[in-house]
C-alpha cells in the first residue's frame, strides 16, 4: 500500500509540474438542460456532481458528495417555488471496485404534504394561495403551508436488487428528514442571515450502519457553477485567449439550484485494496403516468406507476452537454457506466475540438483514437485517481488518500493542487477551462516525447496543446463556504 502511495505521489507531482507550466487559469459548463427529453422534466434534471475530501476543519476523514438538480432557478419563482419531485427517485452511486458498476447507492425519495392553511373569510375557512402565511424560522414551521420531507436508503450492490437499509437521524432515530423551503425573501426570513439560520437547522447527523455517522443537507443553494453559458453556446462567441479571470459574465450568477449533499466517512466508501472511488448521480421516474385533468387535493394531478426508468445521469461535468451527439443524448441519460462502450466513438473521435478549430482557428489534435481523453475522462490518471483494475467508464473519480489542500487552486491538478479536479471536484474548481484545454490536447503537449503521463500521444499531436484556453469566468474556494454543505445561501425571492 505504501509503495502504491509513493508511486502515486511521484506521478501526481509529474502531472502537476507539467500542467502547471501551461497556465494558472480555470474550466467549462455542466449539464443544465443537456438533452431534449430531460429539458421537459426540470425537477429531475441533474446539473452537477461534486465529490471531494471534506475540507471543513476536523472533517478530513470524510468525503462530501453533492448532486445538484432543477437548473436555472429564478429566486422569485413563486408561489410554489422549486420542489423535488415526489414521484422521482434521486440516487448517488459509488463504484469502489473500479468495474463500472455501483456497489453503494444512496437513494432519496421525497414527499410534499399540504397543511391546508386557511383564513376565516366571511365566516368560511378558505385555503390560502401561498406557500406560507407568515415569517418562518423553525423546522416544519406552523406558518409553512407545504411540508417537504425525504427519506434516505443505502443499497449495497445492485441499485434495484441489492440489500437495503433505511438511514436514520443520529439524534432521535427518525427516518424522515425535513427539507427547508426555498428562500422566499427577506421579509419571510429576515434577510440572508435569517434564512441561513433557518436552513442550518436542516443539517442532520445521519447514522450509517456499519460505519458510524455522516451528515446530510437537502435544500436550495446559490448556483455554484460558473460559466459564460450564453457566449459558449453562441458558437463560442468569446475570446478563448482573453482575460482568464472575470473577463466574461457568469450567466448563472443570478440563479439558485437544489442540492442533495451527503457527507460520508471515507471508511464507509472505499475498499481495503484501493483508495480510489468513482461516483455518478441519476434520477428516475415511473414508467407510466396518467394525467388527471381535474385533480382534487394537493399533488394529485397525475398517477405514476410501473418500473423506475432512469432519465438523467451525471458524473464528470460537460460530457452529455458537449461530447455526446445530439441524437444520443437521451440514450446517454438512460444508460449506466457499464454500457459506456456504446458511446466510445464520441470520446476517441470527439467533435468539440473540430468545432473549436472551425470557429476559433485553434488547431485540433491529430491523434486518433484520442486515448488521452479515454484516460483522463473514462479511467482516471494513473498514479492520481485511476483505480487499480479500472474498466473504462464515465464517472467522477476521487483518490481518498490525497491530502486536503490548505490553499485550493481552481485549476486543480493542472495548478499543482492534487486534491482538485479531475481528482474529484470541489466547488471552486474551474472545470470549464480545464476540460476545454484537455479536449484541445493539453495532455499530449505535457506528456512529452516519452509519454510520461501515459496518455498515448505526443506534443506534435497537439498544435494547440499549450494554449491557455478559457471562457473568461473564474471563481475560487474563497467564493464559497468552508463548512458543510459548502455552497452559499440562495438568493432571496425579493431580490
Amino acid at each position: 500500500m505504501q509503495r502504491f502511495i509513493n508511486n502515486k505521489m511521484v506521478c501526481a507531482a509529474a502531472v502537476a509540474a507539467a500542467l502547471a507550466a501551461m497556465s494558472s487559469t480555470p474550466a467549462l459548463a455542466s449539464s443544465h438542460r443537456e438533452a431534449p427529453f430531460i429539458g421537459n422534466l426540470p425537477a429531475v434534471d441533474g446539473t452537477d456532481l461534486y465529490m471531494f475530501r471534506s475540507y471543513e476543519p476536523g472533517r478530513q476523514d470524510f468525503v462530501t458528495m453533492i448532486a445538484n438538480y432543477i437548473p436555472f432557478q429564478d429566486p422569485q419563482g413563486g408561489p410554489n417555488f422549486f420542489k423535488f419531485d415526489q414521484n422521482g427517485l434521486y440516487e448517488i452511486h459509488v463504484d469502489n471496485v473500479g468495474d463500472a458498476k455501483e456497489h453503494i447507492t444512496f437513494q432519496f425519495r421525497f414527499t410534499n404534504t399540504s397543511k391546508g392553511l386557511t383564513l376565516p373569510i366571511g365566516g368560511q375557512a378558505i385555503g390560502i394561495p401561498l406557500i406560507n402565511s407568515g415569517t418562518l424560522s423553525a423546522v416544519n414551521d406552523p406558518k409553512l403551508n407545504v411540508r417537504e420531507t425525504y427519506t434516505i436508503d443505502m443499497v449495497k450492490e445492485d441499485r434495484r436488487s441489492g440489500s437495503r437499509t433505511r438511514l436514520s437521524n443520529a439524534v432521535g432515530g427518525a427516518t424522515v428528514f425535513d427539507k427547508p423551503v426555498d428562500n422566499i425573501g427577506a421579509k419571510t426570513f429576515g434577510g440572508a442571515a435569517g434564512y441561513e439560520a433557518y436552513a442550518n437547522q436542516h443539517i442532520y447527523r445521519v447514522a450509517i450502519p456499519g460505519c458510524g455517522e455522516g451528515r446530510v443537507f437537502v435544500g436550495q443553494r446559490k448556483e455554484p457553477f460558473y460559466i459564460a453559458v450564453g457566449k459558449i453556446f453562441d458558437l463560442f462567441n468569446l475570446n478563448p485567449l482573453g482575460p482568464e479571470a472575470n473577463g466574461n459574465k457568469n450567466d448563472l450568477e443570478a440563479k439558485n439550484i437544489s442540492s442533495i449533499a451527503l457527507e460520508v466517512p471515507i471508511s464507509c466508501l472505499r475498499t481495503a485494496g484501493d483508495p480510489v472511488i468513482g461516483a455518478y448521480t441519476t434520477s428516475s421516474v415511473r414508467q407510466g403516468r396518467l394525467i388527471n385533468p381535474s385533480p382534487k387535493g394537493y399533488n394529485n394531478a397525475s398517477k405514476d406507476g410501473g418500473a423506475w426508468t432512469q432519465v438523467s445521469r451525471l458524473g464528470m461535468p460537460l460530457v452529455n452537454e458537449v461530447v455526446i451527439g445530439l441524437n444520443d443524448k437521451d440514450r446517454f441519460n438512460t444508460s449506466r457506466p457499464s454500457g459506456d462502450t456504446q458511446f466510445i466513438n464520441y470520446v476517441t473521435n470527439p467533435t468539440l475540438p473540430a468545432l473549436v478549430e472551425t470557429i476559433l482557428g485553434a488547431k485540433a489534435p491529430t491523434n486518433f483514437p484520442r486515448n488521452d481523453l479515454v484516460t483522463v475522462f473514462l479511467k482516471g490518471l494513473e498514479g492520481v485517481n485511476q483505480p487499480k483494475n479500472v474498466v473504462a467508464s464515465e464517472m467522477l473519480r476521487l483518490n481518498t488518500t490525497t491530502p486536503v489542500s490548505a490553499l485550493q487552486n481552481p485549476l486543480g491538478v493542472a495548478g499543482g493542487d492534487n486534491a482538485g479536479f479531475p481528482n474529484g471536484r470541489r466547488p471552486g474548481d474551474d472545470v470549464v477551462d480545464v476540460s476545454l484545454r484537455v479536449a484541445m490536447g493539453a495532455l499530449c503537449f505535457l506528456t512529452g516525447a516519452t509519454d510520461t503521463l501515459k496518455v498515448g500521444c505526443k506534443p506534435s499531436d497537439a498544435p494547440s496543446g499549450s494554449l491557455p484556453l478559457t471562457d473568461g469566468v473564474r471563481k475560487t474556494a474563497a467564493d464559497f463556504k468552508t463548512t458543510f454543505p459548502y455552497f452559499n445561501t440562495p438568493l432571496p425571492g425579493n431580490n
